[in-house]
This record gives C-alpha cells, sequence and structure tokens, in this order.
C-alpha cells in the first residue's frame, strides 16, 4: 500500500545546520556556556541577570512525572529559553507528524520501505491497530495467547521432552535484538522469575558461551528457543547446530521436535533447521525491528521466565508510555511535558551544542546491569548512521552535525569506584542519566543495624553523585579540605604544596545528568522505562533526519565474515582480501593447523 513520505525524510532535504532553529541555539549555547549550575541551582549569586527569574524554580518547573515514574532534569544546563528553542527545532522538523506517522503504521523504515510498528505490539488486546493499512491486532493477540500457552505448560510441569521428563531449563539463543533485550528483562525482573526453572542466554558464536551454558544442565530437560529474524544469522545459526548436536547425540534425531522451538520470520528456514511442527514455529513480523522487538514472540524467554500476568504488566507499562508520547505530539506545548521528547531534545543539545558525543547510563539497581549493554544497541544501532533520509551525507565540513552518541555505563555504586574519577574531574564532560527506586526488592541490612540499610546507602549515592556533578566545589572549598586533612594527618604545608594539593581536591562541577525514579522495579516500570528510551530515540533520529529503523552498518561485517571463513576453510587458495587482512587469516589458518 502505498503511503504519504515520511516527514522526516522530506524535513531531511533541508540541511540541519541551516535552519534558523538550529543557528538561534548555536548562539544561545554561548550564552549558557558562561553560566554555571551553581547559579542555575542557587547555590552561588548570579553575576549578570538571568532571563526569565522563574527558571530558577527548578524542582518543580523541570520535574516531570508518568504516574509513578519521574524524570527530574533539572541538573541540566538549560533555562526556559533552552527549552523553547529546541521544541522549535522539533518542530521544523515536524516531530508531531512524524510521531503520528509512527502510530499510524506507516512506511516510517524508508530504506527497507516498511513501517516500524512495535507500538502496536502492546496496544490492549482486541483493539485494532494499523500497520500499512491492516489491522494486525488478531495476528499479534494470536501469537500471544500461544506465547502464554507455552509459558504455563512449563511454568506448571506439563511440557516434558523426549524421555518423559519434565523441561527445567531454556536456552534462549539468539545475537543483537533476539538476545539483549529479553536477557536484559529477565535479569531487571528477577524476583518474579520462577524458582524452579532456569533461564539461560546463549548469543557469543564464540564456543565458550555454549559450552558454559549447558555444562550443568541435561538435554532430556532443556528447551532451546532459537530467535531469529531472518533464521539465517551466523552466530546463531552456529550456535543453533551447536545446541541439535548436543540433543541428538544424547537422544537421537527424533527429539528435536520436543526440544526445540523456533521465533522468526522466516518459517521456511525454520523447517530446514528441522523444527517442522508449526506448533513450535512462533511468527513475528517484518515490520518489528530487532532491537524493538521484546513485546514480540521474541520475548517468548521472558514470558517463560515472569508468567504471562506479569508480561502482561509489561506490555501495559509499554503502552503507558506510548501512549504519553503520543499524547505530546498534540501539540507544541505538550512536547515540553513530554519526557522522551525532553530526554531527546537534551540529548541533541549537548552532542551538537556542546560537542560532548558520549552518553552514560547509571542504573542504581544490580538487577539492571544489563541496561547500559541494552541501550547501547537501541541508540547506536539506531542513530549511528552518516546518511539522511533523503540519502544525503552528513559529514560536510562545517555544514555536518554528530549523530548517535557513544552509550556506555555499569551500575552504582560499582561504576563509582571505576570511571566517576573521569567524571568529576576529567578533561572530558559526559551527561548522564541516573536510574534508581524507592522500595527494593532484597531488605538488607537494618536500620538499627552498626551496618546500616544497604538500599539507604545506594539511594544516598546516587543522589550525591548527581550532586557533585553539577555542583562540584570551588578552589576556596578545596583548600579547606586540604588543610583539614593536613591537621588531622600532623601535616605542615608550604604555599606550593598546599597550592597544587587544593587542585587535586577541586571539582569543577556544572557537568549535567538527568534522575529517573520510580517506586519499584516491577514488569510495568520496566516497560515504562524501555518505552521511554526508545521514543527518545525516535525524537534524536528525527531531529537529525537519519533512518532509526535500519541497520546497514552490520550488513558489511556480515558478508565479510562469510567471506573469511570461506578463505579460512580453503587453504588451497590464496585469501582474496587486502594484504592486512591476508595475513591475519594465513596466521590463523597457520596455528589452526
Amino acid at each position: 500500500m502505498a503511503q504519504a513520505e515520511f516527514v522526516a525524510q522530506e524535513s531531511s532535504k533541508v540541511r540541519l545546520t541551516e535552519r534558523p532553529q538550529w543557528k538561534a541555539l548555536s548562539e544561545h549555547q554561548r550564552v549558557i556556556e558562561a553560566v554555571h549550575l551553581r547559579v542555575l541551582l542557587g547555590v552561588d549569586e548570579p553575576q549578570q541577570p538571568l532571563e526569565p527569574a522563574s527558571h530558577f524554580q527548578r524542582p518543580r518547573r523541570y520535574v516531570l512525572q508518568l504516574d509513578d515514574l519521574v524524570l527530574d532534569y533539572s541538573k541540566n544546563r538549560v533555562t526556559d529559553r533552552t527549552i523553547d528553542l529546541l521544541v522549535d527545532l522539533a518542530e521544523a522538523v515536524q516531530l508531531r507528524k512524524a510521531i503520528e506517522q509512527m502510530f499510524a503504521g506507516q512506511r516510517i523504515n524508508v530504506f527497507e520501505d516498511r513501517a516500524a510498528a512495535h507500538v502496536a505490539l502492546r496496544g490492549p488486546r482486541g483493539k485494532p491497530v494499523q500497520v500499512e493499512g491492516r489491522d494486525v491486532s488478531r495476528a499479534r493477540d494470536r501469537v500471544l495467547k500461544r506465547m502464554k500457552e507455552l509459558a504455563q505448560q512449563l511454568r506448571h510441569g506439563r511440557r516434558v521432552g523426549a524421555t518423559g521428563q519434565k523441561i527445567l531449563n531454556v536456552v534462549n539463543i539468539g545475537i543483537g535484538g533476539s538476545h539483549l533485550g529479553p536477557a536484559m528483562a529477565c535479569r531487571a525482573l528477577t524476583p518474579y522469575c520462577h524458582p524452579a526453572l532456569t533461564v539461560r542466554f546463549v548469543s557469543n558464536v564464540d564456543g565458550s558461551d555454549f559450552a558454559d551454558t549447558v555444562q550443568d544442565l541435561r538435554p532430556q530437560q532443556t528447551l532451546f528457543i532459537v530467535s531469529s529474524k531472518t533464521f539465517n544469522t551466523l552466530e546463531t545459526m552456529a550456535n543453533a547446530q551447536a545446541a541439535r548436536q548436543w540433543v541428538v547425540d544424547e537422544l537421537g534425531e527424533d527429539a528435536v521436535a520436543k526440544h526445540f522451538v523456533a521465533v522468526s520470520t522466516n518459517p521456511e528456514g525454520v523447517r530446514q533447521f528441522g523444527i517442522v511442527n508449526d506448533e513450535n514455529i512462533y511468527e513475528f513480523w517484518d515490520w518489528v525491528g530487532g532491537r524493538y522487538s521484546l513485546c514480540s514472540a521474541i520475548g517468548l524467554p521472558l514470558i517463560i521466565a515472569i508468567g504471562p500476568e506479569n508480561f502482561r504488566q509489561m506490555l501495559a507499562g509499554f503502552n503507558r508510555m506510548d501512549e504519553h508520547f503520543r499524547q505530546g505530539a498534540a501539540s507544541k506545548e505538550q512536547l515540553k511535558k513530554t519526557m522522551p521528547v525532553i530526554l531527546g531534545l537534551l540529548g541533541v543539545w549537548y552532542n551538537n551544542f556542546f560537542g560532548w558525543p558520549t552518553h552514560a547510563i547509571l542504573p542504581y539497581a544490580q538487577h539492571l546491569n544489563l541496561l547500559p549493554e541494552y541501550l547501547q544497541q537501541l541508540d547506536m544501532e539506531s542513530n549511528g548512521k552518516s546518511y539522511t533520509l533523503a540519502g544525503e551525507a552528513i559529514a560536510q565540513e562545517e555544514k555536518g552535525w554528530q549523530t548517535g552518541p557513544i552509550i556506555w555505563g555499569q551500575p552504582g555504586t560499582n561504576g563509582q569506584h571505576a570511571f566517576y574519577q573521569l567524571l568529576h574531574q576529567g578533561t572530558k564532560i559526559v551527561p548522564a542519566d541516573f536510574i534508581g527506586f524507592a522500595r527494593p526488592h532484597h531488605q538488607v541490612g537494618d536500620r538499627t543495624d552498626k551496618l546500616g540499610d544497604h538500599h539507604d546507602k545506594l539511594i544516598a549515592n546516587l543522589i550525591a553523585q548527581s550532586e557533585a556533578l553539577a555542583i562540584g566545589n570551588t578552589i576556596q572549598e578545596a583548600e579547606r579540605s586540604v588543610r583539614r586533612w593536613a591537621e588531622k594527618n600532623g601535616r605542615s604545608l608550604d604555599a606550593e604544596q598546599l597550592q597544587w594539593m587544593r587542585q587535586s581536591r577541586y571539582f569543577p562541577g556544572n557537568r549535567p545528568s538527568n534522575v529517573i525514579l520510580a517506586d519499584r522495579l516491577d514488569p510495568a516500570t520496566l516497560g515504562k522505562l524501555i518505552a521511554l528510551y526508545e521514543h527518545k530515540v525516535f525524537v534524536q533520529g528525527v531531529i537529525w533526519g537519519v533512518p532509526s529503523f535500519d541497520q546497514w552498518g552490520v550488513e558489511l561485517g556480515k558478508e565479510l565474515a562469510s567471506r573469511a571463513i570461506e578463505d579460512i576453510k580453503n587453504t588451497g587458495r590464496p585469501p582474496q582480501h587486502d594484504m592486512s587482512t591476508n595475513a591475519l587469516i594465513h596466521w590463523y589458518q597457520q596455528r589452526r593447523a
């Protein structure tokens, strides 16, 4: 079905840096650059009048809330004027129309000529939802029902293997979007997982990954889920073949039907692998991108682990954020009240106008330890592009602009003892998102115990780190700190020693961060959190005019890897690559032999 051109594609025909809204932001940045967060947060008095006085009410004005999920962006180097100018830019590239096109199921995946309709996966059951002019709700609900049935069979001990033993272990084989989402979510929702089921994940083609995963499992009690959109991904199929051999060696060829299911858009490829029973094939659709596919059948290991009701709660959380985002398209003013829009615009502000190319994800929740890795793919695979939707190169000297940031991070408080030194005193400024929760799943320690309460300490660290990044300290405060240290340790310092020691204790501050808080890390909250970042990435893709839903940068490596494998195995001919690559292949062939 032919559809209207994606508005972001049309907008990208105008050079972003030539827009008056871009130029206005460039001029405004020079004003903001001279204002310290200590002034914006009321610690220091301004040296000159600032516009307007109302922006000093930051804890009220710069906080957004959806249910119990809170985004506090008051520690950012912005004023009301900044937000107005950023929203003007969003209006100029027709962000609101782009949002509507995505929710209408139009073909906004331009270079692959299809919809990017992951939001259709989490709408209310039975409610019609259009993708490329067709209602897909029945197909979606049918697959979800089948997922629920398999989950109940396993969770209630009704699914048995070839020998009649109960299936107690589920191993998901996938990579990229077929791995990162369900692995992250299973880890995040550990307190909700079935205690009698083991759910594990294999992704790396390094044989150690498969071997380590199955070393304490028995084929008689193990079900493999092979998740691959195309069912020809090199790493996934290599691991799937290893799993098949592992089962067949122990139980025979006929056991494949009892110990394998597949999630794919390529049922013919699944059957060629040996999974021939349609009941063991779970479909999803080409309008679902891999990194956006957790709510599809790719979430099969997750629904098995946490159960259908918790999975439904997660879908409801996704949908809640989806609706919040869609409502933001109602008006220009509403954009300012929409969490993904604000997060996306702040990222554009720092990446493009301050020249800070990285962004840290810092969850103060151990169960979110895989979230930074998950968001790396979501963000960097979506917006790590150097061409526009109009097919034009972005990098054109002064007329070019930066696109996707480098995403990285680690849970607090571990990160504090690893890389926070650079965040606080390094020469690179890294905007960051701190993520925390009011109520823990595990209460360790006691408030009357001399060790104190673990969770109170955890959240105190989150709050303190965001404060330290923003406020820092002055040279005078650093000098007082040095003098206290010297007095405590009986040291006498001359002027030169005092000068270099106080510099080591000086924190410049003025380093921005967001704080994202919620009551508890439960399925609904996880759904909202993931959708928040999905839509943030979409906002930035529209601003930058890049195709957020393809990933051609992944394909060249795949093609060259296939050629390299052939050359490695074929020792009777010289490899057909550049001289460096040929030498590497020759080295490996010699050592392998």
